[in-house]
């Protein structure tokens, strides 16, 4: 029988879905890193909210362990690469609390637009300072929200019933979805300029961290009330506080910081200022539907091999694995690759399977191509949510079969439209491993590599040794090294895997050499 360790809190419902699938579950809690690193190597399963830290070390101990389950969304607190190396899959409840998290920043709101917080102090305290705490109406206020997706959405319906203006900034919302959800689409700016309220309802990202920087703040609307739910480092929290103590920002509530838990922050006794320790998801409601989420999960992994909302393993039969590991592998490389070369806000992603690989079960590979697209600018995406992700914002996917494949015996072709027009970026399994056959209709054939340099450029002389001469002034060594172009003297590309991440002051040099036309950092 499976054995599954609970080492934090679930509710006791789990308990009886891991007893009806015929699996062993232990609830051992507040277990230190010594403690669990003693018992670990006892159990097929690991369930875990955010308290248990599923490090190397414990998972390096783990020799019997096959699942790490997160009840709840984020996993920081589970080292996913080592997991991944071990053979272990790591799941995630991604939806299960997204009504509480969203009811939550909603309460912020209030509390911080009538001072619920301070005057309930003042009151019980045996004053009566009627005129101290003058509020706001949220009625016809704006509220801006940065990252329109699942919880994001359900704040705009709750703040339409408010009868409140919304506003929302997220380059993956379409214009239509926009309509759906009742939110005007606007840039940043536009926003900052705008709103009377921001809540922000994004994945802390490369591209999303400090979104609300010192300067963002400064164009923010004077007397701006401030909510994140989200994840700690969204906003600058020393920038929040100048702006809190000179005035320009009306008040802020937080429920999230950038070191946790948070004995000690920078806002904790500025003007207006809420703290709350995490408790988004803190509902009896939430906690139950992710405990039943997890052990179902678990459960269903440990006895017939399913599986589901996992960040680090497709979801597919044991029958088909064999068949679809290399393809799956193609897909999310390919996907990752597209979508750090996209910028613009994406209208349509074509995924085309052509020759043998279009006649294998296709909704694993298009989840993995979709993951590795979108996972760029939500990093908490897996292959089960990224269908679903993609619908809620309006991106139109297809699927396209072609029995025939005139060059390679099986090819895969990505092709995402923007405002801007389709790129397109071709892929192939070959001698088992993936590679990027095809970028912008030039053919070439290049190994992925966890860190690369794309550069584009037209085909000039001199132009390699001008570009590997920089590098090599930087430190950077080229571990290989492909070329493509349309003809010579045209477009030209170079796609480079790097033994060392190239920092952005190294890129900015790439891009200022003589006929570079763009350059990109990709990580894979």
């Amino acid at each position: 029988m499976p054995r599954v360790l609970i080492a934090d809190q679930l509710s006791p419902a789990a308990l009886k879905i891991f007893a009806d699938r015929g699996v062993e579950a232990d609830t051992k809690t507040g277990l230190s890193k010594d403690e669990l690193l003693k018992i670990i190597d006892q159990y097929d399963g690991l369930a875990v909210r955010s308290a248990t830290k599923a490090d190397k070390d414990v998972i390096a101990a783990a020799k019997r362990l096959k699942v790490i389950g997160r009840a709840g969304i984020g996993v920081d607190n589970v080292d996913i690469p080592a997991a991944t190396a071990a053979g272990m899959v790591v799941m995630n409840t991604p939806f299960g609390n997204s009504i509480t998290t969203a009811e939550h920043a909603i309460a912020l709101i209030f509390a911080l637009a009538r001072q619920v917080p301070e005057a309930n102090v003042s009151t019980q305290a045996g004053k009566w300072e009627k005129n101290r705490f003058m509020g706001v109406e949220l009625y016809a206020k704006t509220l801006g929200i940065i990252g329109c997706g699942n919880i994001g959405g359900i704040v705009a319906d709750r703040a339409n019933g408010l009868k409140m203006k919304v506003i929302g900034y997220d380059p993956f919302l379409s214009p239509e979805r926009a309509v759906e959800l009742g939110i005007e689409k606007v840039e940043l700016d536009d926003l900052l300029a705008r709103a009377d309220i921001i809540t922000l309802h994004t994945p802390l990202t490369d591209k999303t961290r400090n979104v609300l920087s010192r300067e963002a703040l400064a164009k923010a609307k004077k007397g701006v009330l401030i909510v994140n739910c989200a994840r700690g480092g969204l906003v600058d929290e020393q920038a929040l506080r100048d702006g809190l103590d000179s005035g320009h920002i009306g008040g802020a509530g937080f429920d999230v910081f950038v070191s946790e838990p948070a004995k000690e922050n920078v806002l904790f006794g500025a003007p207006n200022f809420i703290a709350t320790p995490h408790l988004g998801a803190s509902t009896n409601e939430a906690q139950e539907n992710v405990a039943l989420q997890v052990a179902e999960q678990i459960s269903d992994y440990l006895i017939n091999g399913a599986v589901t909302n996992a960040l680090n393993s497709p979801s597919v039969t044991a029958d088909e694995a064999p068949k679809l590991k290399p393809f799956i592998a193609l897909a999310e490389k390919l996907g990752a690759f597209a979508g750090q070369m996209v910028d613009q806000e994406m209208k349509r992603i074509e995924i085309a399977y052509l020759g043998e690989v279009s006649k294998l079960n296709l909704r694993p590979l298009t989840a993995a191509a979709l993951a590795g697209v979108l996972r760029p600018a939500l990093a908490e995406i897996n292959m089960v949510s990224a269908p679903s992700v993609a619908t809620a914002r309006g991106i139109t996917v297809s699927e396209n079969r072609q029995e025939i494949s005139p060059v390679y015996d099986s090819l895969m072709r990505i092709t995402i439209t923007t405002e801007d027009g389709e790129r397109a970026f071709a892929g192939a399994v070959i001698g088992g491993a993936p590679r990027v056959v095809d970028i912008k209709g030039m053919e070439l054939d290049a190994p992925f590599a966890p860190a690369m340099l794309y550069v584009n450029n037209l085909d000039k002389p001199g132009f390699i040794g001008a570009l590997g001469g920089l590098l090599g002034e930087a430190g950077v060594n080229i571990a290989t090294f492909n070329l493509g172009r349309t003809a010579s003297g045209g477009d030209a590309i170079a796609l480079m895997g790097v033994d060392q991440k190239i920092d952005d002051a190294v890129l900015g040099k790439v891009k200022a050499l003589p006929h570079v036309k763009d350059a990109k950092i990709l990580v894979f």
